[in-house]
């Protein structure tokens, strides 16, 4: 088993399917690999999740329906929340953020890497920069990698 932690940039390429075929790839490796794997995820992951969610319903580009099923999966899946985000926001949260230059949401997933000693799965630019600048893995990185 291969524990990772995974950011909203992928998992929401379960429901929303990314035009970029190799963006779609990864998420569907990612989502295919937790069945012997769990995923670890920042306090906030849900609400990032909710606020996607509810722009997409407002945009029309899915249904009140789809999104529910949608949390139903999520909610099956070996999804980890952290208890401890916002205990170390006020450090070493704000401390990357500032260091990498990414937001302080994205820090929330690179202080838990580090903090866990976890690989990082995310399609996030400015992130997967700053996770190499750490020192922390991208997971699936050679499917990435295509």
């Amino acid at each position: 088993m291969t524990d990772f932690v995974l950011d909203n940039s992928v998992a929401m390429r379960w429901l929303l399917e990314s035009e970029k075929v190799s963006d779609q790839k990864y998420a569907e490796k990612v989502l295919k690999s937790m069945t012997d794997s769990d995923a670890f995820v920042p306090n906030l992951w849900q609400l990032e999740a909710v606020s996607v969610l509810v722009g997409t319903e407002k945009r029309c580009n899915v249904s009140l329906g789809e999104i529910e099923r949608f949390i139903s999966q999520l909610e099956n899946l070996p999804i980890h929340t952290d208890p401890s985000t916002a205990h170390h926001a006020f450090s070493r949260t704000l401390t990357l953020a500032r260091a990498y230059n990414i937001s302080s949401y994205d820090a929330a997933y690179l202080e838990l890497a580090i903090r866990e000693g976890l690989s990082l799965a995310t399609l996030d630019k400015k992130l997967i920069k700053a996770a190499k600048k750490a020192d922390v893995d991208i997971y699936l990185k050679s499917v990435l990698s295509r």
